[in-house]
């Protein structure tokens, strides 16, 4: 069965510009290339909930760990954490509609 990591987070308002080119330029196309099939991004501009959401899905949750125990992913994140504030993520079978 497929399986989704759910990634959220909120944009540090100092590093905003900063945050945009580096998820464009290195995050999304590095999350790609370890694998994952991007399947959603949601913003959320009203409300409590994480400014951002994205999802990546992979053929099995144990390959998601996999790459998630990876040094790639690891400094994937640490950069990510550069720009952010509560990053939070879940790992769950894939649905096909909307996940949270």
């Amino acid at each position: 069965m497929p399986g989704k990591l759910i990634m959220t987070w909120d944009i540090n308002p100092e590093h905003e510009q900063e945050y945009f080119e580096f998820v464009v330029r290195e995050f999304l196309p590095q999350v790609q290339r370890l694998g994952f099939q991007l399947s959603d991004a949601w913003v959320t501009v009203y409300g409590e909930e994480p400014q951002i959401m994205v999802g990546a899905i992979l053929p099995t949750i144990a390959q998601i760990y996999e790459v998630m125990r990876s040094e790639e992913w690891d400094a994937l994140i640490v950069r990510l954490l550069d720009f952010v504030t509560n990053y939070e993520y879940k790992v769950v079978p894939a649905s096909g509609g909307f996940q949270f």
